[in-house]
């Protein structure tokens, strides 16, 4: 039975994770601007004995305590750092082998950033996966209007630090019915973002706004996906799921009611009944 947070060398930088249970790996990935936390209730009812899983919940570079890259093409003047969607997968690659699983099959799930980080790992390593998980999230690649957005808001970041813009988001990132029946939640939202390094999410919304349209790999996932959407998302809506989800050859789609952008930690229950119900199915 493991239990127990860890720094792991990845390449340039020490990449802080949590790991609990023993068995078939299950490695979730979190969304921007949050870190491993934000899988705390699936870390703790997915790794418990008897789960017949090894959970393992990552901060990715630039969030949490994992370390932004030094230097190099995600490095340099934190006014200008990028970090991308694939440097995020090679870490995640690389932070299995570190653990130990190189050889080993997993299900891989992300919300959010985490999901289009998981659309990525699956283009460029398909012969590591088991299952995906797909939370609250997009494959289509960003708008003219969006990468200047996102840069904007970059700059904003580093200029500002991170607090007024948690405070400004705190309601779409959880529905605002649930900011209000569920302080507990909202609180803990609000102190995953305030307390997201600014330079490593500013490099992260840089790295976004240059993604790829991930819509054409989808046909070519291999293994069963679970796709989850929150009935109330602003940011990822559930007909926009909708159009995109049966792209991939084997996919369900599971709506979580009373729920925004973070299903996973607003309604934890019915996030996890639809995560149990999923892993049963696989070969």
């Amino acid at each position: 039975m493991r239990s127990a947070p860890g720094t792991a060398l990845v390449g340039d930088i020490g990449m802080a994770y949590a790991e609990q249970g023993s068995g078939a790996p299950l490695v979730l990935v979190h969304g921007h601007p949050f870190d491993r936390t934000m899988w705390a209730p699936q870390l703790a009812s997915f790794g418990a004995p008897g789960s017949g899983l090894r959970v393992i919940t990552p901060d990715l570079r630039g969030y949490g305590t994992s370390e932004p890259a030094p230097g190099g093409a995600d490095g340099g003047d934190p006014g200008t750092r990028r970090t991308t969607l694939e440097t995020f997968a090679h870490d995640l690659a690389a932070l299995l082998d570190a653990l130990g699983l190189g050889r080993e099959r997993i299900v891989l799930g992300g919300l959010s950033m985490g999901g289009q980080i998981v659309m990525e790992f699956a283009r460029r390593f398909p012969g590591r996966l088991r299952g995906l998980v797909l939370a609250a999230t997009s494959p289509y690649a960003e708008t003219d209007a969006g990468r200047r957005d996102r840069n904007a808001l970059a700059d904003r970041l580093l200029r500002e630090g991170m607090h007024g813009y948690a405070d400004e988001v705190l309601d779409r990132m959880v529905a605002p019915y649930n900011v209000t029946g569920q302080p507990e939640v909202a609180g803990h939202v609000l102190r995953m973002m305030r307390g997201t390094p600014p330079e490593g999410a500013a490099a992260a919304l840089r790295g976004r706004a240059e993604r790829r349209d991930h819509t054409a790999s989808l046909a070519q996932i291999g293994v069963p996906a679970l796709v989850v959407a929150g009935r109330d998302d602003p940011f990822t809506p559930v007909a926009e799921m909708q159009d995109w989800y049966r792209r991939i050859p084997d996919a369900t789609l599971t709506v979580i009611e009373g729920a925004a952008h973070l299903p996973n930690l607003e309604r934890p229950a019915e996030f996890d009944a639809a995560l149990a119900g999923f892993l049963d199915r696989l070969p």
